[in-house]
């Protein structure tokens, strides 16, 4: 008789209907990550809900998952066994049955950690699904398309920019009394602190250990200003985590100049359980930075322009880095410049494979400790989930290519695939989609593979790009290499760190010049919409509820 699978267990104590109704359509079936659903399971209800509890802005992460739990994203387990890996087993099968890009928000709220089960809630996926796109800003999704929500948000963000000459607005920080700064309800110093009591988790068996791996690191530098980015962090031991900046991270040169300048340490703040703007800006680059000596860029004041409202901010304990008020959990501490530098490592990265080890690595020695009663933590299930919401960095990198490539329709990171690119143009001449991909390729060090499809191909859905790579992509003369290129640290292929080939497909219909045929055949699908051109809005009124229902 096989051994029965524990995770069993946990999967019982969730029915099917319970699963489903935490998530959305057609994606549960598993064929496709990024299926364009049909509609939100529970889409009725959560129309109800929306105008109902806390809004956008969102000053904390509390209130945010309250507005995903009220739109029926948010699946909730009282008891998880960390110590046999079946949060990190459960997440992969979640991924597995909805996709990267449909699966909820979860609410661990006890989690086993070495041996002692304890008080969460400890939270992950909190911006993976489509409707995020749309929630995160107080706009009312699309609930019978994923893609057409993320269009609206884009589109929303684009408006933002370009009316701020392609940069989000800023509006400066307000900083408020430490009286009425949640995060200064509970401070701990010196032997007080330990760090391993927390229910920080091991993610991976092979990870070096557990991990503070969500955090964003508020750090200011003389001559560069105020930054913040999300590193993981290793936990040492009760007082001591190392820390991970890549050296083409901001974090990173910081720290670097202020070494090279002679100074002893650097006084850093970790925030933990930041507000939704906050943890999106901290993961990517919509700060923008140019130059080899780029000026200062305030990332909270962008974050406070993007959602309209000041954040709140209270300084440090032990230095004059501003923090968010709002925060669950603030590790103050110094990382040593003149020091040697220790081991960190290894750790499941973005591309969902295991990082490096890495014999020498900045490390930092905490301080102070400041906390909400009762503070939430969330975990990074790194590379097994979409981190953040995406439409804010590519309607900057649209805006960007716009300029370069005038044809441009859609451009796409697929977060389920690290280091592909989609991107649309409206080809009205031979050689334009391997123009446009070299400009990309050339910008873009995450853009290892990029795949240029015609206007007609949704390139939010990638069974359609595919199909397009299948279907119109002559491989002999429709692509172009480059030997090496920049690339990203976190890249297991990489020959070299930080380097790497790359390649441009285009999968655009081949004019006669470009080797293709004089007439190239029409889809079936655009032959359905011009030969019956209410069939799809007349299947949406009549079938509608029947799509959504069937697996009831």
């Amino acid at each position: 008789m096989s051994e029965k699978d524990p995770l069993d267990d946990i999967l019982n104590s969730f029915s099917r209907r319970d699963l489903l109704a935490a998530t959305s359509g057609l994606a549960a079936l598993g064929v496709t990550g990024t299926a364009s659903a049909i509609g939100h399971r529970g889409a009725g209800k959560a129309r109800k809900k929306f105008m109902k509890g806390p809004k956008a802005p969102f000053d904390s992460i509390r209130d945010y998952m309250e507005m995903m739990e009220n739109n029926g994203l948010v699946m909730r387990v009282p008891r998880i066994d960390q110590d046999r890996y079946h949060a990190t087993a459960l997440f992969y099968r979640m991924t597995d049955m909805f996709g990267k890009y449909a699966s909820p928000a979860v609410i661990f709220e006890q989690i086993k950690v070495n041996g002692e089960w304890m008080k969460g809630p400890v939270i992950a996926n909190v911006q993976a699904h489509w409707f995020c796109e749309a929630l995160i800003w107080g706009l009312e999704p699309d609930w019978n398309s994923y893609h057409d929500t993320y269009w609206k948000a884009k589109a929303y963000l684009t408006e933002m920019c370009q009316a701020n000459g392609g940069r989000y607005p800023e509006i400066p920080p307000v900083e408020v009394k430490r009286s009425e700064a949640p995060c200064k309800e509970v401070v701990l110093k010196g032997d007080e602190i330990d760090i391993t009591q927390f229910p920080f988790i091991q993610t991976n068996p092979a990870d070096g250990g557990r991990y503070v791996n969500t955090g964003s690191h508020f750090l200011v530098d003389s001559e560069m200003g105020p930054n913040f980015g999300t590193y993981r962090c290793q936990i040492k031991g009760p007082r001591e985590l190392g820390v991970n900046p890549e050296p083409n991270q901001t974090n990173y040169k910081m720290l670097m100049a202020a070494k090279e300048r002679g100074e002893e340490y650097a006084k850093l703040s970790i925030v933990v359980g930041q507000d939704p703007v906050i943890w999106m800006i901290s993961g990517t680059r919509v700060a923008l930075r140019f130059g080899p000596n780029p000026k200062p860029v305030d990332e909270v004041a962008i974050a406070g322009g993007m959602r309209g409202k000041p954040v709140e901010v209270v300084k440090s304990e032990d230095s004059d880095v501003m923090v968010p008020a709002h925060a669950e959990m603030i590790i103050e501490g110094l990382v040593p410049l003149q020091e040697p530098m220790k081991p960190e490592g290894p750790f499941g990265e973005m591309y969902s494979y295991l990082g490096q080890y890495k014999e020498e690595n900045f490390w930092m020695t905490i301080t102070t400790v400041t906390h909400r009663k009762n503070p939430w933590f969330m975990n990074a299930f790194t590379g097994m989930q979409k981190g953040m919401v995406t439409a804010p960095q590519e309607a900057q990198y649209d805006l960007f290519l716009r300029r370069r490539i005038p044809n441009l329709v859609a451009y796409h990171t697929p977060q389920y695939a690290m280091g592909c690119i989609f991107m649309s143009i409206d080809k009205t001449e031979a050689g334009q989609g391997l123009e446009a991909g070299k400009k990309v390729v050339s910008g873009f060090g995450i853009a290892k593979v990029v795949i240029v499809v015609d206007k007609d191909i949704n390139i939010l859905n990638h069974t359609e790009v595919l199909a397009a790579v299948g279907a119109r992509w002559q491989p002999k003369n429709a692509h172009y290499i480059v030997d090496e290129g920049p690339g990203l640290f976190t890249d297991p292929s990489q020959p070299s760190y930080g380097r790497t080939s790359k390649i441009v497909i285009d999968a655009t219909r081949q004019f006669p010049e470009e080797g293709g045929k004089a007439v190239f055949p029409r889809t079936n699908r655009s032959l359905l919409e011009e030969g019956a051109p209410d069939a799809f809005a007349e299947v949406n009124a009549e079938y509608m509820d029947l799509l959504r229902g069937w697996m009831s």
